[in-house]
């Protein structure tokens, strides 16, 4: 059987050149396009309650604060002080702060602007021990 097309030294080496290229942006394309179906990843918060000599302050209640719409979720600390928020979304800021017994800590925010998906965040209590 007779070959219609022969390519061979530099022309060869465009061809394949080329054809590298043309997969590696289809690919690129391809990955870029699931992102886009999967949707934008959630946020989590998570972190300790302590007080200021570092001891954990189990049952705390940990508040999460939505800005735009002002609602709350709230969760209370475990043994251990840990507390976690998850399913968070990326296009709401967030405040966050810890109560117990009356004393609070400070306030975190926690920002739209910021991409990052994972926030540790530790909140102090001074309850005067």
């Amino acid at each position: 059987m007779k070959r219609l097309l022969s390519f061979s030294g530099p022309l060869q080496f465009l061809l394949l050149a080329c054809l590298s290229f043309g997969l590696l942006f289809a690919s690129a394309c391809e990955e870029t396009v699931t992102a886009q179906q999967r949707g934008p990843s959630q946020r989590v918060v998570q972190g300790r309650v302590g007080n200021k000599a570092g001891a954990a302050l189990p049952n705390a209640v940990v508040y999460l604060k939505d800005t735009r719409t002002l609602a709350v979720k709230s969760s209370f600390s475990d043994e251990k002080g840990t507390y976690r928020f998850g399913q968070l979304s990326q296009n709401t800021d967030y405040e966050l702060w810890a109560e117990i017994d009356g004393k609070k800590s400070a306030n975190h925010t926690i920002s739209s602007f910021d991409t990052r998906n994972d926030f540790n965040i530790d909140l102090k209590i001074d309850t005067g021990k």
